[in-house]
């Protein structure tokens, strides 16, 4: 999953999504975050900008990604 801050890449199983890689770019650092095993949230952060890709299988497998600058 492609952001402004980075590249996360996911699995998503039956009833987990597990983190694969997070790759920041140059400037961004990374941080997850977990709401237990069905949700995963990829944080990329730099002075005045974030990138949160959030993976869940509930109700259904997907991704989105929340671009956020100040």
């Amino acid at each position: 999953m492609p952001s402004e801050g980075g590249k996360a890449t996911v699995r998503f199983g039956a009833d987990a999504v597990c983190l694969i890689s997070a790759v920041p770019n140059r400037g961004f650092t990374v941080s997850t975050s977990r709401t237990g095993a069905q949700t995963l949230t990829v944080t990329f952060s730099a002075n005045r900008h974030r990138s949160e890709i959030t993976a869940t299988v509930v109700p259904q497998s997907g991704a989105k990604v929340r671009e956020v600058s100040w």
